[in-house]
């Protein structure tokens, strides 16, 4: 007598054919990742973002080297200089933007990690200091106006190595701080000058003297160096104007 084949039971069934539909998927996601990986084209809205597309150029002899940026009023600006600091440029705005060839380090100075500093207001500015050998620093100031950046002009001297900016007369635009040792019987950079008294004199953004406030033994007791703070009221003529 034959006996009829046992059927399987409904879940053995059900199990069976999900683990086949599993498999196929599997092998379904292995083949689309390959694809993706063997550089064939891809959707433009997926494709990774190149974090190493962007090209600094060159800052004198040598490759570039990001040392700092900040945001003014929405717009990147960065400080770009060579391995020393001994060469360097800003950008400002996304690339290709704006960009400035720093004259300052044709006069000794070096550029740091603390070089830049940017004050957003009415008008926007940033300055770019670099300190020298004989314990000098000079100031570079790019200004906005209508969207458009300029670089002001010859680099600011301080001579007790202090350049900065900040809203001195309170008018929404940033002035120029610079210190410097009262001697006017000595030569700047000469060990007696260097032992003299200090005081900060302050400039309008347009490049014309507001005054200086009285002299401190140090830079260090003037309000929030190396930023150095001043009041208005703190203002007088400065010593040796006319």
């Amino acid at each position: 007598m034959r006996t009829s084949p046992k059927r399987l039971p409904r879940s053995a069934l059900l199990t069976a054919v999900l683990a086949v539909v599993v498999t196929a998927a599997a092998l379904v996601v292995i083949v689309v990742l390959r694809a993706a990986n063997d550089g064939s084209p891809r959707e433009p809205g997926l494709l990774p973002l190149d974090t190493g597309a962007a090209q600094v150029g060159t800052c004198g002899t040598g490759p570039c080297n990001q040392l700092a940026a900040v945001t003014v009023g929405g717009v990147p600006v960065v400080l770009l200089a060579d391995g020393e600091g001994g060469s360097g440029r800003v950008q400002i705005g996304p690339q290709p933007g704006t960009e400035f060839e720093l004259a300052l380090t044709g006069m000794g100075a070096k550029l740091s990690a603390h070089s830049l500093q940017c004050i957003d207001g009415s008008t926007a500015a940033c300055l770019v200091r670099g300190n020298t050998g004989g314990g000098g620093a000079y100031g570079e100031l790019l200004t906005e106006s209508g969207g458009v950046w300029r670089d002001f002009g010859k680099p600011y001297f301080a001579d007790a190595g202090t350049v900065s900016l900040f809203d001195v007369s309170e008018d929404g635009r940033p002035d120029v701080i610079l210190v410097r040792h009262e001697c006017p019987q000595a030569t700047p950079g000469t060990p007696s000058c260097q032992a003299a008294p200090v005081l900060a004199e302050v400039y309008e953004l347009g490049g014309d003297l507001m005054g200086c406030t009285s002299t401190v033994t140090s830079p260090a007791n003037l309000r929030g160096w190396p930023d150095v703070q001043v009041r208005r009221s703190q203002l007088h003529p400065c010593p040796d104007a006319s």
